[in-house]
Formats: C-alpha cells, structure tokens, sequence
C-alpha cells in the first residue's frame, strides 16, 4: 500500500496553507498545477474560501484575545480597543461566508 499523495491533494494543501499562512506568495503557482492537474475551478475556489475563512477565524481570535489581555491593564476596558469590534465565536468550526464547512 503506497501512501505517497497524489500531487494535486499534494497541491490542493500547498495552495491552503499558503493562504492560511499568509504567505507572501499565496500559492499562485499552485493554481497553475491544479489546473494542469484538472482540478475544477469550483474546486480550487472551495479551497481558496476555506484557507481564507480558517485564516480569518484565526486573525478575529488573535485579536480578541489580545484585546482581553490589554483591557486587564485599563480600569476601563470595556471600549473595544481603537473602537474596532472583533467579532468572538466560542464555536470550533464556523461555516464559510457560503456556508462551506472548513472542519
């Protein structure tokens, strides 16, 4: 039994880490081999909405918990820090903005 990956599920997780992780190139050259590949457009584009959506989810989490943590060292910390309100989700895994799951 081979568990070598086939190089577009190979591609696929390039192309999502690189967004996830805002990396500077964001995987474009993936795009190229996927499409070499035969991967689908609505394929790639799930993948792209999940890696950004995982991203994102992140990057709100990071900030509200920095926010709770610089509010400990303000007597009145309720203002949400440069008016900016984080959005909070207690949930593990939220749905996409289209409803795709990222879990």
């Amino acid at each position: 039994m081979s568990t070598d990956l086939h190089p577009s599920i190979v591609a696929l997780v390039s192309l999502a880490a690189n967004i996830a992780a805002n990396h500077p190139k964001q995987g474009l050259c993936q795009v190229e081999r996927l499409k070499g590949y035969g991967v689908s457009r609505e394929q790639i584009d799930t993948v792209i909405e999940i890696a950004r959506h995982i991203r994102d989810e992140a990057a709100q989490t990071l900030d509200a918990r920095f926010d709770e943590a610089c509010a400990a060292h303000f007597p009145r910390a309720a203002v949400k820090l440069a008016g900016i309100a984080v959005a909070e989700s207690g949930a593990c895994c939220t749905p996409t903005p289209s409803g795709k799951s990222c879990c």
